[in-house]
C-alpha cells in the first residue's frame, strides 16, 4: 500500500518526469537562501524560496513543488510542524520533503516517521565550501524520486573531482 512504500508515488502521476523539477526552498537564513538558490538554479532547478514556516506551506499549497528543502528552525511555524502540515493536507501530502537541517541526525528516523523523505545534515554538506557536495547528494535524491536530473547537475557530478 502507498502508506507502507510512498517513494514509488513522488514523481510519478501527472507530471512528466523529464520536467524541470520544480523545488521549494525553505531557509530563514538569507544568506544561505540565496546561497543555495542560487546554486540550484545554475544546475537546472527551478527554484521557490519561503524565509519561514508560514509562507512555506501558502507556496508549497499554491505553486505545488516536486520537491521541498525544508530547515527545520523557522520563525512563525517550526519545519517539524510545517512537515506535518504538509503531510496531512490532501493537496501537499505527495510531495516529497527533504530536511536539510543542522540540528542533531538523531532527529531523522522521527522526521520520516512524520512524512520526511529524507534527512540532509548541513555540517557534512560542506555548504562553507561550496555547492558541489550538496548538488550531488541532491540528485541522488532526485533520481530515488523518479525524475530525471537536470543537465546542469550532472555536468557537476561529472565534472567535479576529489
Amino acid at each position: 500500500m502507498l502508506l507502507s512504500a510512498p517513494e514509488p508515488a513522488y514523481g510519478a502521476g501527472k507530471w512528466n518526469r523529464s520536467h524541470m523539477i520544480k523545488i521549494l526552498l525553505v531557509e530563514d537564513s538569507k544568506f544561505l537562501r540565496m546561497a543555495t538558490e542560487r546554486a540550484l538554479a545554475r544546475a537546472g532547478y527551478e527554484v521557490l524560496t519561503a524565509a519561514d514556516g508560514q509562507s512555506a506551506l501558502a507556496v508549497a499549497e499554491k505553486q505545488k513543488p516536486d520537491l521541498i528543502l525544508l530547515d527545520m528552525l523557522l520563525p512563525k511555524i517550526t519545519g517539524p510542524d510545517v512537515l506535518k502540515t504538509l503531510k496531512r493536507n490532501p493537496a501537499t501530502a505527495q510531495i516529497a520533503v527533504v530536511v536539510l537541517s543542522g540540528l542533531s541526525p538523531k532527529n531523522a528516523a522521527r522526521l520520516q516517521q512524520d512524512g520526511a523523505f529524507a534527512f540532509l545534515d548541513k555540517s557534512e554538506l560542506s555548504l562553507d565550501k561550496g555547492p558541489e557536495t550538496f548538488l550531488k547528494v541532491l540528485s541522488g535524491i532526485v533520481r530515488k524520486l523518479g525524475f530525471e536530473v537536470p543537465h546542469g547537475a550532472r555536468a557537476l557530478e561529472t565534472g567535479v573531482g576529489s
